[in-house]
């Protein structure tokens, strides 16, 4: 079973002695999954574990909140994925103005030497780290004799003659290209969370919604969609729905996923849904009255439903 350490100062002297990768892991992409897969070869060559240590937040939420790219998954997304490829740990790093102050240098010294004793590193040639950027492959190379560490660059992996990056998957997902987007994953696009409660105005609008919080600063997609649904009874459900902020009864900070069940559905309060994303319908839009917006999820029940008979 995978272990979670969360911070610097959970590091204890069983930690020592891996195979380490960095990164946002944002998505745990084909690419992600082909550096992982090689640091599990390694790490097997080696007899030791292998550990991948990331960040909550991501730095660029931290550093410029408003302008960081919307997440593909959260951290507990990612966390299913990458035990499915074979991590033994994952180090957590909180980060904060003390992680942002420390120089390439002290990173490496503090977390990959001292912490994770290091045997092994696999580093991507677009990865920095440090006060100012100023780590990256060249630099912890520089570093490998003397702190008695391997350093390995990891290969870019590509499809249609293109990267395959966590800016590449939140295009597709932007543009409602699913396959695309299920292709650059290695899976089909899904958001899970725990229902909660509403406002409650679905039943009035004849189309009774299960409420997620994405618990994201920004969310990846926005629009109305079909939808499949698993979990609380359900699998494999039929349904429509929605992300976004809700315009016309009221502007949310936060994105948040409303998903109605075409088939019906039993009391989903407190359970936790997957929702599978298979096709965009439309954009969201502020409509002029509740009667208005009501006509509205009419059409896309009718819309959805149809799409997800002829598609399955």
């Amino acid at each position: 079973m995978m272990q979670l350490i969360r911070g610097q100062h959970n590091l204890r002297s069983q930690h020592r002695g891996c195979a380490v990768t960095i990164g946002a892991f944002d998505g745990v992409h084909l690419g992600h999954q082909a550096v992982l897969a090689h640091l599990k070869k390694q790490a097997l060559l080696l007899g030791i574990p292998t550990t991948v240590v990331t960040f909550e937040p991501l730095p660029r939420e931290y550093l410029t909140p408003l302008e960081a790219p919307p997440r593909i998954t959260t951290l507990r997304d990612k966390w299913p994925l990458l035990e499915a490829c074979g991590v033994d740990r994952v180090l957590c790093l909180p980060f904060n103005e003390r992680l942002r102050q420390l120089t390439a240098r002290q990173f490496v010294e503090q977390i990959f030497v001292d912490g994770l004793g290091a045997q092994y590193l696999a580093f991507g040639d677009d990865f920095h780290f440090g006060n100012q950027r100023e780590g990256d492959l060249e630099y912890v190379r520089a570093l490998a004799d003397e702190f008695g560490y391997a350093v390995a660059p990891t290969a870019t992996l590509e499809a249609a003659g293109e990267r395959v990056s966590s800016t590449r998957i939140r295009a597709a997902l932007d543009a409602g290209d699913f396959d695309d987007a299920a292709r650059l994953l290695g899976r089909p696009f899904e958001l899970a969370g725990r229902v909660q409660h509403g406002q409650k105005l679905g039943r009035q609008l004849d189309a009774p919604t299960a409420n997620i919080a994405l618990h994201r600063i920004r969310s990846p997609l926005h629009g109305v969609y079909a939808v499949s649904v698993w979990g609380g009874g359900l699998e494999r459900a039929h349904g429509v729905a929605n992300v976004g902020v809700k315009p016309t009864i009221g502007e949310c900070l936060e994105a948040t996923l409303e998903v109605h069940v075409l088939e019906g559905s039993p009391d989903l309060y407190g359970e936790r849904l997957t929702v599978r994303f298979r096709h965009k319908l439309r954009e969201e839009q502020k409509f002029p009255s509740l009667e208005a917006l009501k006509a509205g999820i009419k059409a896309d029940k009718a819309n959805a439903s149809a799409w997800l008979s002829d598609h399955g």
